[in-house]
Order: structure tokens, then sequence, then C-alpha cells
């Protein structure tokens, strides 16, 4: 089955019209992207925009071939034109399937959303599940196997992925495109590592796809660390990475720190930040975390740094004369044990820790001594790790990966 999409921005498209921010700003040439719409096998078309025939034309299409025109989503603004020749527009009920006559079948999902989410099945058995703009499906029980292709917007709506990941209707193998882009994201590498940490890619206007070409499917990294200063935007980062991911396990490392009402207030913000599907364990002990295979779940370890506060006291480490005793071997030690859980753990990982080195040298001996272990345990998780990335003012930059 061959899809072609002719454009893959949001109903507004890219850049919007008279929009001044920096995405807009930078979304020209190969970056400019029209309404989303998609075109299989010359005889399907899903969403009608407008331009949609000279789109067609310059992927080297024809539309003359168009038997059916489903919409997906309310569009606002003026109706869109019908060109001569295409039959008018319609949208199948929810939960029902049209058979057309060139031997693909279509099957309308019901959504969270407004709008219509639509399965459309190939002559050769090859499956491609569309889903419209801010919308996810609101039931997949039946999923019988992971859909080949999927088309959605993954930036606007990452729990719709993790959704079809949850009940089996993506998995390794399927080819996630992002379409519906808005101007949320800045073009370019940055919206291809938000992406590629998902499991998907974003392609051309005009990009002719073959349903079920493995090859085009980026790799999720296994472990990644984030690193950043104070404020930096480190843990938001890391919630993003693992947004389009299901159950999900948020290991906090700091504590309750009863009575303290600042970090209540912090941490209560935390929460609210993670997906409800999400859980929590508060530990600092991650090593059988790392080793649970059974479990599988993605683990989110904010933060390292509050894990070492815990390991230095454990040692004594604050205290110069049990440092020197033993408490600074007692510390390599957990270090290592940590580092090497991480190396041969099954799990997706992604870990958070400050970046400490880089500012005023600390006025205390024990200070100093923090800053240091710190410096070292982040340099050698950051060794066992496939992405590093270092977030400054909320801009995360690739180190790694």
């Amino acid at each position: 089955m061959e899809l072609t999409l002719l454009g893959t921005g949001a109903p507004e498209g890219l850049p919007r019209p008279d929009c001044p921010c920096a995405a807009c700003a930078g979304a020209l040439g190969p970056s400019a992207r029209a309404a989303t719409a998609l075109l299989i096998d010359g005889t399907l078309l899903l969403d009608l925009t407008p331009g949609a025939v000279f789109a067609a034309a310059r992927s080297g299409h024809s539309l003359g071939g168009v038997r059916q025109v489903l919409l997906s989503h309310p569009h606002d603004g003026p109706p869109v034109e019908v060109p001569a020749g295409l039959p008018q527009p319609g949208r199948v009920p929810d939960g029902r399937e049209l058979a057309l006559l060139t031997g693909h079948r279509v099957r309308a999902l019901a959504l969270d959303a407004p709008g219509t989410g639509y399965e459309v099945a190939g002559p050769d058995g090859e499956r491609v599940l569309y889903l419209p703009p801010g919308a996810a499906p609101a039931g997949l029980e039946d999923v019988r196997a992971p859909y080949e292709m999927v088309v959605a917007d993954v930036i606007g709506r990452p729990d719709a992925l993790a959704r079809l990941r949850s009940v089996g209707a993506v998995g390794p193998t399927t080819d996630v495109v992002a379409v519906h882009l808005d101007h949320d994201v800045p073009p370019g590498p940055e919206l291809d590592r938000r992406l590629a940490a998902a499991g998907a890619r974003a392609v051309p206007d005009g990009t002719t796809l073959d349903v079920g070409a493995y090859e085009d499917v980026p790799d999720v990294p296994r472990r990644t660390l984030v690193l950043g200063g104070a404020r930096s935007g480190k843990s938001v980062e890391a919630e993003r990475r693992l947004e389009a991911f299901p159950d999900v396990l948020y290991v906090a490392t700091g504590g309750t720190r009863g009575g303290d009402g600042e970090w209540a207030r912090r941490v209560a913000l935390h929460r609210e930040r993670r997906p409800g599907s999400w859980r929590t364990a508060e530990t600092c002990d991650l090593v059988p975390l790392l080793d649970d295979a059974e479990d599988g779940a993605p683990l989110l370890i904010d933060c390292l740094s509050l894990w070492l506060t815990y390991a230095m006291d454990e040692v004594g480490a604050w205290d110069d004369a049990e440092w020197a005793g033993g408490g600074e071997k007692a510390l390599r030690a957990k270090v290592v044990e940590l580092v090497d859980a991480v190396r041969r753990t099954r799990r997706t990982v992604v870990a958070v820790s400050n970046e400490v080195g880089s500012g005023i040298v600390p006025a205390t001996a024990s200070g100093r001594r923090y800053r240091d272990e710190l410096g070292r345990l982040n340099a050698a998780f950051a060794a066992e790790c496939e992405h590093v990335l270092l977030v400054v003012a909320g801009t995360a930059l690739a180190l790694r990966g």
C-alpha cells in the first residue's frame, strides 16, 4: 500500500498566516507544511485541504483516480471547495466499516475529541491508522496486531501514542509518522529529536511512503541522561521523552521531607505534570528497579543528584575523618554498583541529574566534595547511555546521540 502525504501541517498550515513567532519564522522552504491530507494508492483521500490538487501534482500524483474522500475532523472557516471531478467528502460513522471497490477497507474509530479516526486496510492486508489533530482513540480493545503505520498528532497528543502502545496497536516495527505539525516545536533538528525520542519521525510534504517499510523506523534510545542547572527545564525534558509511552514508573529520589512546605509544593507540581497512567516510587534503592526485567515499564529517575546526597549520608561522606577512614571507598562501591546496573538493564531509562561543576566553587570542603562526586557520577552514568542531553534555558543540547 502506497501513502502520499500531500500535507503534514496543522489545519492552519505552518507557518501560520500572520504569526510572528520564532517557529513560524523558521518554517520556510522544506520546513513549510500545508494542512495534513493523505492520498492512499491514488484512490482514497483522507481530509480535503485547499490546494490538494496542486499538492498532488507537485508530488507526481493525480487526484483523478480518487473514488472516496473522507474527512476526519471539523474544519473551521469557510468550506473547502471540492475540485471538479472529486466525489463529495463524507465521514464514516464511528464503528462502521466502508468497503471500496479497489479492495481497501476503511473502519471508523471513536475518539476522545471531535472527529473520526480511520483504520485503512489495503488489498494485501497492510493496515494504516490515521488520527486527526488533537485526538486520541477512545477505545481499541479489538486490535488484532500492531499497525504497519500510524499517522497521528504525536506532538500535540503524545498520550495517544501511549494508548496505542498499551493495547499493542503500536509495536517495535510500526512506522509512526507525525502530522498536524504546528508551531509548538521549532522545525528542524529540535523537531526530529523530540519525535525520535517517541519512536516517531516527520517527513516533508509530498513524501510517498510504502506501508510496512521497517528500515525507516527510528530506534528509541534505551538509556538517556538529562543534565542541567536549577530550573533549566531538565525534568520537563525528561518527562517529555516518555509521555508517548504507557505505564511509566517515576522514581522520585528526594523523599517527602516531612514538614517542608516548599518542598511539598515542588513535589505536587511534578505530580500534576505527569500523565495519569504513570506510577510513582519514592526510593533511592535504584539497583533492584533497574534489574527488574519482569516489570518492563520505562523508568524515569529524578534525580541522581539527590540519590548521591542519600548515598553520601549513608557512608558518612560529610565528615572528613569518616571519608578518609573508608567513606570514600564505600561511596565508590555504591556508584559502581549503580553504573553496572545501568549497563545491564533491559528497561528504558531516562535519568535526570544536576550539572553543578560550572558555577561558583563551594566554600566548604564538604560542598566541594559533593560537587566533585556528582561530576564523577554523571560522567560514569553518561558513559552507559546512548543519549546524553544538556538542558540550558529550556533548550536541550544533544551531547551524545
